[in-house]
């Protein structure tokens, strides 16, 4: 019999288990993980073993210890961005709570690379002045090699402390005389309490789970956007304090905010829930920079379940990919004249395409939303650096980002079934690292501090 069984190892779990260890009380945890070890975590795109995404069976890019953390590893303290953690606990908490975050960051060796901050005063003003606004945030930018250093040497701490099961399929969890049973088909494992912390890849399954206990989730989030090329220079005047800066615009239609913004990187494709989509690389995750500055610009938009958020998003990219993984380009030029970009101009264009692309006109392949978005977004961009984008910059369709749907919690993340919690992203309320690390110190000390005057 455990003491609390966590579902999950990406890193609201991991910082739940580590908080718990720091605490007097004596518990027995379990960790119980669908995906692998962190040195069995090969992906084969990433070890450059496939061209394109082989749809393994347990995909190591999104599951297994570590999570999503696993990638280029950017940790953004901030209440502006990143999630409702503020919201649901209070604000000067959640910071509290992230500033502890990097302490532990630090103490596993994240200390390496050096915390920057966004904030630009004079720059937010002017922002205000040109309808958009600067979201600013401490950030620890590890990139994918130290991200795997630090999780592995957390790994390495946990795995002699607590019980951990990899490779593990929970098949369903139920209840009985205030005991869960959690099921694989190798074995049942008993608990007292039951954390679900499995993050976004939790998907389908993580709602069986929910419904299981008669817990049916609330509004669901999925962004799209424009993922945009542009040269190197053409930020710099917004960029020169600033290892990034983001950029929140709004109308009465909708509202959008950059994402992503990669000095020197890459565009590469993002392989997620059977689609392609075009994301961004780091100068940090590449052998190979270039002279471009990429991001995407999203527009946030909400369902009221998530079979309908998935439904919407797949309508519109599985459309682009044609069921070849394609990825449309356009330059900005011809998107201002909507006409469609050759492969003739591409080769020509004077910003060069760091993903491979089909020419196209974004008219004819996303909603107009979406267009109406980037061009106000780069109205207001133009303001700030007193010049017009380079018309050569180019506009890739289309990076998104989806979200597990919001689940009505306590403070505590107590769902309705008492012991059953959710945890991090999957609990609807986080989309950042740094957030879901949060959620987890916070849910651990509530759970020490009970266990030890024996009132949980």
């Amino acid at each position: 019999m455990y003491d609390i069984a966590i579902v999950g190892t990406g890193v609201s779990g991991i910082f739940l288990a580590y908080t718990l260890l720091q605490a007097e009380a004596k518990l027995k945890i379990l960790m119980i993980e669908k995906g692998r070890k962190p040195a069995d975590r090969i992906c084969p795109i990433e070890k450059e073993l496939s061209k394109k995404c082989v749809d393994c069976k347990i995909c190591n890019r999104l599951q297994g210890f570590g999570g999503m953390g696993r990638s280029e590893g950017k940790f953004n303290y901030t209440n502006d961005f990143g999630g409702h953690l503020g919201e649901k606990i209070g604000s000067e908490k959640a910071i509290n709570l992230m500033e502890y975050v990097d302490e532990i960051l630090c103490s596993f060796g994240a200390d390496k690379v050096k915390l920057y901050s966004t904030e630009n005063e004079a720059l937010s003003r002017r922002a205000k002045e040109n309808n958009c606004r600067i979201l600013t945030t401490k950030v620890r930018h590890l990139g994918t090699a130290l991200s795997y250093e630090i999780l592995n040497r957390m790994y390495l701490y946990l795995e002699n402390r607590v019980d951990m099961k990899f490779e593990t399929d929970i098949t369903s969890i139920d209840k009985m005389d205030n005991v869960f049973s959690l099921n694989s088909k190798e074995n049942v494992f008993k608990s007292k309490r039951v954390v679900l912390a499995t993050g976004i890849s939790g998907g389908d399954q993580f709602l069986r789970y929910c419904k299981s206990f008669n817990i049916e989730p609330c509004k669901s989030r999925v962004d799209l956007g424009i993922r945009v090329e542009m040269k190197g220079d053409q930020l710099n005047s917004i960029l020169k304090n600033s290892f990034e800066t983001k950029i929140g615009y709004e109308e009465k239609e909708f509202s959008a905010t950059t994402y992503c913004m990669n000095p020197n990187g890459r565009v590469v494709k993002k392989y997620q829930e059977g689609l392609v989509m075009a994301d961004g690389q780091n100068y940090l995750e590449t052998n190979n920079p270039s002279f471009n500055l990429n991001f995407s610009i999203f527009v946030p938009k909400y369902f009221s379940s998530p079979y309908e958020a998935k439904k919407y998003a797949r309508g519109i990219i599985e459309s682009i990919n044609k069921e070849e993984g394609r990825i449309v380009i356009q330059r900005l030029e011809d998107l201002m004249k909507n006409r469609q970009t050759t492969k003739e101009q591409l080769i020509k264009n004077g910003i060069q395409a760091t993903l491979e692309g089909d020419g196209g006109n974004l008219y004819d392949e996303i909603p107009t939303v979406y267009i109406n978005t980037l061009l106000g977004t780069f109205q207001s961009i133009e303001k700030l650096i007193d010049t017009e984008i380079d018309k050569d910059t180019l506009l890739y369709g289309v990076d998104g980002k989806f979200y597990e749907p919001e689940i009505n919690t306590s403070e505590h993340f107590e769902t309705k079934e008492k012991g059953l919690y959710v945890l991090g992203d999957c609990s609807g309320i986080t989309y950042s690292l740094s957030q879901a690390a949060a959620s987890g110190v916070y849910l651990g000390r509530y759970f020490s501090e009970k266990l030890l005057d024996d009132t949980l």
